[in-house]
């Protein structure tokens, strides 16, 4: 098979648009597949200049070219449309520089599509609302409305777990919103995000509307935070990364959606196998780099054994290998530093008392199998903090109260779960659970692309889901009319 992107040259430097130029700059960075190391491209190793040329143009856009509303959604439209016809060579791209296996790669281009769908709704649907001026005697005789107007320009730095519907949902949002946007690809995933701003600009986005600028977090990140004349910035990553962005621009609308351990509670009551076998994709979905892959698994004593096997038996058939091939459910991990911290969390779990009860090891092929552990504590950090790895821990215990207590007691809120029969119980854990989404008979690692998610704590301060995200790009407007 391939290894070739659709659209990308591995001999020569891909070149990134900056106010309608091609730009390949004077030095650049190999982009190779996680998987087996071989070289996917180059892209330009960029720095400040290029980001202040590209705030100039994206703010020189925004007041000489403002898109109608009418505009952008037909732009999102023939977007959508573009994008169908190319989910293959998408998936492609994902699979290749991400390592995700090519089915989960098809399934993140068909929720892109959905994104850019509801963010077409969010553009022909934005409006402010009507101030009751005459309910008060001073307003008598005036008209008050409010309209909801652009933020000004948008700085995205994306991750690289979800190269391309991440991106989707920070630039069909801006562009719904009205507002220009200078994109920071992640460094190890560039490619999904530069073939979609071609897409784009082939559906009618007009130059000035985005920029991507490639290259490192200190020499594109920082000056993109730091500039004055960008009014949000939109940042998906670590908790580390993003409070340091909220830090240093302590006057922008910072909008941050970052980690999680997830949570999942499993009650005698509930449907269990239903969710051992939503675990077993749950969990290990994308090597489990996923911000709300089912993580920290809490199961009641009197059901335990029986999960621990299931889910062990239903995890050894999981097929481990290219993300290529047809058949694969779990590859690599983004790098091997990233593989031989989590298979490090693993042993120190072991060491501290806990069982490996399926995989723990690295193949051959450098792929760390997709693990589970049994016995595991709240302090070790396969549950402490996020694994971002194929891993996911059992925690046993007696009471209800006491699982819900232990599903809290950490420093992220983005998504928690329960299964259970009893609606009491249900209504519980909605009531006491301290996260930015609580799930019923359903895994934490479930998303609807039109859902308001996010997270509390140091998983973040936002919600995403383009009705929520255009509303943070825009600003309100108070006009008052008086006859």
């Amino acid at each position: 098979m391939t290894t070739v992107i659709p659209g990308i040259s591995p001999d020569s430097v891909t070149p990134v648009q900056i106010d309608g130029e091609l730009v390949t700059g004077t030095a650049s960075v190999e982009v190779r597949a996680p998987y087996d190391g071989t070289l996917l491209g180059s892209i330009p190793s960029l720095g400040a200049a290029e980001v202040n040329r590209a705030v100039a143009a994206a703010k020189k856009a925004l007041h000489e070219d403002p898109l109608p509303q009418w505009k952008r959604a037909e732009i999102l439209d023939r977007a959508v449309q573009l994008l169908r016809e190319r989910e293959e060579d998408f998936a492609r791209c994902i699979a290749l520089e991400a390592a995700k296996p090519i089915r989960t790669a098809r399934a993140e281009a068909q929720r892109a599509v959905s994104t850019l769908q509801f963010s077409a709704v969010a553009a022909r649907t934005l409006s402010g609302d009507v101030v009751p001026m005459d309910a008060s005697a001073a307003g008598q005789g005036k008209l008050g409305f409010i309209l909801r107007v652009p933020i000004g320009v948008v700085g995205a730095i994306a991750p690289f777990n979800f190269p391309l519907n991440l991106v989707a949902h920070k630039l069909g949002p801006a562009i719904a919103a009205g507002c220009p946007v200078v994109l920071k690809p992640a460094s190890q995933t560039p490619f999904s995000s530069i073939l979609f701003a071609q897409l784009l600009f082939e559906a009618g986005l007009p130059a000035g509307y985005l920029h991507v600028v490639t290259g490192g977090g200190g020499a594109v990140g920082n000056p993109l935070v730091d500039h004055e004349d960008v009014a949000l910035i939109t940042f998906t990553g670590s908790p580390e990364v993003g409070w340091g962005i909220r830090a240093r621009a302590p006057r922008k609308r910072v909008g941050l959606e970052l980690g999680n351990n997830a949570p999942l509670i499993l009650e005698p009551d509930g449907d269990w196998r239903s969710a051992v076998a939503k675990v077993k994709i749950a969990g290990f979905s994308h090597a489990g780099q996923s911000c709300i892959s089912t993580q920290r698994l809490f199961v009641h004593s009197s059901i335990a054994d029986d999960v621990v096997k299931e889910l062990a038996a239903a995890i050894e058939t999981l097929v481990v290998g290219d993300p290529l091939d047809e058949a694969t459910d779990v590859s690599a991990l983004i790098n091997t530093g990233e593989r031989d911290r989590v298979a490090g969390w693993v042993r120190e779990a072991a060491d501290a008392g806990a069982r490996v009860a399926a995989g723990g090891e690295v193949r051959a092929d450098g792929v760390l199998s997709p693990t589970l552990i049994d016995g595991a504590t709240p302090d070790m950090k396969v549950c402490e903090l996020e694994v971002f790895g194929p891993v996911v821990a059992v925690i046993r215990y007696d009471d209800y109260e006491d699982a819900l207590r232990m599903a809290n007691e950490t420093r992220y809120g983005l998504q928690a779960a329960v299964y259970t029969s009893d609606i009491d119980k249900a209504l519980r854990a909605a009531r006491v659970l301290d996260f930015g989404g609580v799930l019923v008979n359903e895994v934490p690692t479930f998303r609807a692309d039109q859902q308001p998610y996010g997270g509390l704590r140091d998983s973040g301060n936002t919600r995403e889901g383009p009705a929520w995200s255009v509303r943070e790009m825009t600003e309100e407007r108070l006009i008052i009319l008086t006859g």
